[in-house]
């Protein structure tokens, strides 16, 4: 028997577990007092993990064309078809779809290796499709940082939810709103879509469509604008506001249009707006697929100063268990790692720092529009790491067409696995490496069993391939902390403070320091001298779409 302090993954919380396990692959969880994403709560999602130990269904050895193959002829076969590949067809024929159950080692090496060395930036991100707030907050701010914190729910005066969904995705983020209404008597004010959360206990319950609640919001710092409940010190200070937001704001969202959506009458929404506007520490939780939505949220807080504070910010939840990590390291068609995008300075940086033989020099294509390339013939090859087994639908499509398909699963798949390649990687229980939850802490996921069969964790298969393929110095890991170091280097090199994620405090972590890794925030407290990661310092206001 040992206990062994592990995650969840099974949201974007980042719930800490504490795993007590035994011969045979028994298992008890139960959630961690000393974590500070759950203080010990934890959902039924966390408690089904003891169920999903078993065998059954599992892949456990690689299989090249129908047949069992050992792993230096499957590596062996995977480098040379992808070299082939690009010798033929170039980099751009090439692409990569990473699952929502990676780890931030995983999602490094696999993104180093197609932007750094196969030159192809095609990177479809299982978490991508809900990364809305991303994009909102690195045009806001400069950089995609989530400014909010889970203690912000207990400092917190008023909590605006926006979708009921949120509570019931994420029951513990639910349950630590309960307790802060109970404990701090902090106030709930949830918007839903008609019928929706009726279970959820709030102070205030507006139901309204959820095409309106970007607009909803958008009324409300218009009324802030008219009634000078903005602060316009703040703003002069620290954000840019374009020539005509204003004017913009006053046209499209009037007090008579949104009161109308929302089932109040223009005096009572009037009523509501002037109470939100007087408490000075608001969080706002919202999903962060809508990025409309985000734009609208994060103005508001921009606007009234409501940002930088304890108990005041937007919070965005992101849905992947990791998609934090994976947007650490630019594991997506967009971006690059270290938050940075594809801007000239970016690319050499990285290119310096990997040494990279063929550097991405550009963003790639994913989701619809890589699915139209694979039918087009564009994509000629298409490996897909994921996680957790479940695929999106076009991605299934996808490997049953493009001519080199390859396949890094935990799961076996009678249907796919007699084409193309398929390679054993390690289940979330298998797992060991690094997490990082949706306000910016890292914690460590450990193993909990050992790897069955001839089943490998994913960033080894991912550095085997790169070897074989010719790339030995640059993928030389033996250990998941040699990866995570590197990523640690790679956010401080050539940041002269300009970015926030810099993780330099653990470019030294030993391996035995990574093994006991307790969990840590990244950013401190985002924002608290006004100051933010674009050229001039200064936030910037979003028109909405």
């Amino acid at each position: 028997m040992a206990v062994i302090r592990t995650l969840c993954g099974r949201c974007g919380v980042g719930c800490g577990l504490r795993a007590i396990t035994g011969e045979d692959r028994d298992l008890m969880v139960e959630g961690d007092r000393m974590h500070p994403a759950n203080a010990g709560r934890l959902c039924i999602r966390g408690l089904e993990i003891a169920e999903e130990v078993g065998l059954e269904g599992r892949l456990l050895q690689p299989i090249i064309d129908g047949r069992p193959q050992r792993w230096e002829k499957a590596i062996a076969q995977v480098a040379r078809r992808l070299s082939a590949v690009i010798a033929q067809h170039g980099p751009d024929s090439v692409a990569l779809h990473v699952g929502d159950g990676l780890l931030t080692e995983d999602y490094y090496v696999a993104n180093k290796l197609m932007k750094g060395f196969i030159g192809s930036a095609h990177v479809d991100a299982g978490w991508a499709a809900n990364d809305g707030a991303a994009l909102a907050q690195r045009a806001a701010y400069g950089e995609d940082v989530m400014p909010a914190a889970y203690e912000d729910i207990e400092r917190a005066e008023l909590i605006l939810m926006i979708g009921a969904d949120l509570a019931q995705e994420h029951p513990v983020l639910n349950a630590r709103i309960a307790a802060a209404r109970a404990d701090q008597g902090v106030e709930l004010l949830l918007l839903a879509a008609p019928g929706e959360g009726t279970s959820i206990e709030a102070d205030l319950r507006i139901e309204m469509p959820r095409d309106g609640m970007a607009s909803w919001i958008a009324g409300l710092l218009r009324h802030c604008h008219d009634v000078g409940a903005t602060d316009g010190d703040y703003l002069a200070r620290s954000v840019s506001v374009p020539d005509d937001f204003w004017a913009q704001l006053w046209t499209r969202h009037d007090l008579w249009s949104v009161a109308r959506s929302c089932g109040l009458s223009p005096v009572e929404l009037r009523a509501l707006y002037d109470r939100i506007a007087a408490v000075p520490r608001i969080v706002t939780l919202f999903g962060g697929a809508d990025e409309g939505l985000a734009r609208a949220v994060i103005d508001f807080h921009l606007a009234t100063g409501r940002i930088g504070r304890p108990g005041a910010t937007p919070f965005a939840m992101t849905a992947a268990a990791n998609g934090m990590g994976g947007r650490e390291v630019g594991c997506n068609a967009t971006g690059l790692a270290a938050h940075r995008g594809f801007t000239a300075e970016a690319m050499a940086e990285i290119d310096r720092f990997w040494s990279a033989e063929a550097m991405a020099t550009g963003p790639g294509l994913d989701g619809a529009e890589l699915a139209d390339a694979v039918r087009d013939g564009r994509i000629r090859a298409l490996w897909s790491i994921s996680g957790d087994g479940i695929d999106p639908a076009w991605l299934r499509a996808a490997l049953d067409v493009v001519p080199l398909a390859i396949r890094s699963t935990p799961w076996a798949d009678p249907e796919r696995d007699g084409r193309g390649i398929a390679l054993p990687s390690a289940s979330w229980v298998e797992k060991d490496g690094t997490l990082t939850g949706a306000d910016r802490l890292i914690s460590r996921q450990r193993r909990l069993f050992p790897l069955p069969g001839e089943a490998k964790p994913d960033w080894w298969i991912v550095t085997q391939v790169a070897r074989a393929m010719g790339w030995q110095a640059a993928f030389h890991y033996e250990w998941a902390a040699e990866i995570y170091r590197e990523h640690v280097r790679l956010t401080a090199y050539g940041n002269d403070g300009a970015r926030l994620l810099n993780l330099r405090r653990h470019a030294p972590i030993s391996n035995p320091a990574y093994e006991e890794l307790t969990p840590w925030r990244w950013g401190e407290l985002p924002f608290d001298e006004g100051r933010f990661p674009t050229p001039d310092g200064k936030a910037r206001l979003l028109p909405l779409s």
